[in-house]
């Protein structure tokens, strides 16, 4: 056993319409799509390998990124290739496939202990699973050409209606050793696995050989990766770790043991205006339109594929992010409140019905309450003020607002001097949920990023 880890600063967002350990197994979406947007730094007109019409089967490649055309992003289920849909100056915002009602696969060599680590790196990258490989520092698919310190594991998410990775991971205990095995090739350090209390018992994570496995338990975002690695390991300047999804490790497992690119998981759907919040079996990228059809209560709502913090807005046709195992579905908050300024004032005689880090609401006496919540953002966007809030939701020894002010004026030297490298987006989300300012703090975090990436 590594390291056991309490973390006090953080904040659990409860919203009512958690998923319940309920799964639909015979769930078939009719189209998949590979959203090349959701991979940052990607060129925004990949190097195309299919054209509309042809047909494919799981495994085979869509396209690559002409500045690194050795990683293949392929196709996660069988079927044709029904259209190539484009957004603004022609790039290509989502390949979508027709499944078939069957899905084949192409095979693939299997990875046996005897593979060398050359052999297992152009297997990953030629299946497609190299793509779910993500490096630290930028949050981007990692370089075939690096070989990182660590690779990390977080086993339990913490994030508002979150999977519960007791339940997802059930059952999986030799796809996920597999993919550990895997893992371990291709790193000079460790592969470190971080569960909490509610996960450390999970079959899949219990039994694994070969990782370090780390106990860390507290609000969120105990549950993100960036936060585990900040105490289990901080990054310094030139270090390079990687992370990945416990149900990614298992497509790594699975192309380890039977060949294939099985992209197969569970997906949750929850929210308040879900009727059956639940999980569903499907592929990676599946159309969301039969998960919802029927299961609203109503139906001004908004779509997203991942958390309220940190997912992206689709439509009720869209398909599932690469990276998102969970669908969130929320009323928008498109009404005006009554007296909605003064809240606040009359929250101890009506209280809003609406989480909140303040104790000016009455909501941090009953800290366990899920509540009815809606898109609404209480407020518009106001000057950026100094409030201390922001370090009171990060269980990390960084500054946030001070980090977040030398990107908007770009001051390179302070942005790595107050932690750029150890933050991606979802670490500081939390901060944009409390911010009285209403800033948009991922999308700065983001623009420092990626300063910091082409800037070498």
């Amino acid at each position: 056993m590594g390291k056991t880890i309490k973390l006090k600063r953080g904040y659990d967002i409860k919203i009512v319409g958690e998923p319940k350990q309920d799964t639909v197994n015979n769930f078939q979406a009719r189209t998949f799509a590979i959203k090349p947007p959701n991979f940052e730094g990607m060129y925004p007109i990949p190097k195309l390998l299919v054209q509309v019409g042809d047909e494919v089967k799981a495994g085979d490649g869509l396209f690559f990124d002409k500045s690194n055309p050795d990683i293949i992003y392929a196709s996660p289920v069988s079927g044709e290739v029904v259209e190539v849909k484009r957004g603004l100056k022609r790039a290509i915002v989502e390949v979508i496939i027709l499944a078939d009602n069957n899905i084949t696969f192409k095979q693939f060599d299997k990875i046996s202990s005897s593979t060398s680590k050359d052999e297992i790196v152009k297997s990953l990258l030629q299946s497609g699973c190299w793509a779910f490989l993500r490096q630290r520092p930028y949050n981007v698919v990692a370089s075939p050409s690096e070989t990182p310190k660590n690779i990390f594991i977080s086993g339990f998410d913490t994030a508002p209606l979150a999977p519960d990775y007791s339940y997802v991971m059930q059952g999986q205990g030799k796809y996920f050793q597999a993919g550990v095995d895997v893992l371990k090739h291709l790193t000079s350090g460790k592969v470190h696995l971080s569960v909490n209390d509610k996960t450390s018992s999970t079959d899949a994570y219990k039994n694994v050989k070969g990782a370090e496995i780390h106990k860390v338990n507290g609000p969120h975002p105990s549950g993100t990766v960036g936060t585990q690695i900040h105490h289990l390991t901080p990054l310094a300047k030139g270090d390079v770790v990687w992370t990945i999804n416990p149900q990614d490790v298992l497509v790594i497992g699975r192309l380890a043991l039977d060949g294939v690119f099985n992209t197969e998981r569970l997906i949750s759907i929850g929210g308040p205006v879900i009727k059956n919040p639940r999980y569903y079996k499907t592929y990676l990228g599946a159309n969301i339109e039969n998960m919802i059809k029927g299961n609203l209560s109503n139906d001004h709502v908004r779509y997203i594929s991942g958390n309220p913090l940190t997912g992206s807005i689709i439509e009720a046709n869209g398909h599932m992010g690469f990276w998102d195992h969970q669908l969130t579905v929320l009323e928008e908050g498109d009404a005006y409140e009554m007296f909605g300024w003064i809240l606040p004032g009359l929250g101890w005689i009506l209280p809003a019905n609406r989480p909140s880090a303040s104790k000016t609401f009455p909501a941090f006496l009953k800290p366990n309450k899920a509540y009815n919540v809606t898109t609404n953002t209480h407020g518009e966007h106001r000057a950026f003020v100094v409030t201390g809030l922001y370090e009171k939701v990060t269980p990390m020894d960084i500054y946030p607002m001070q980090l977040l002010k030398s990107i908007m004026y770009g001051d390179f030297d302070q942005m790595e001097g107050l932690g750029i490298y150890e933050v991606v987006e979802e670490d500081l989300a939390l901060c944009g949920f409390v911010c009285p300012s209403k800033t948009e703090v991922q999308a700065i975090l983001r623009q420092g990023l990626d300063m910091m990436r082409e800037q070498g």
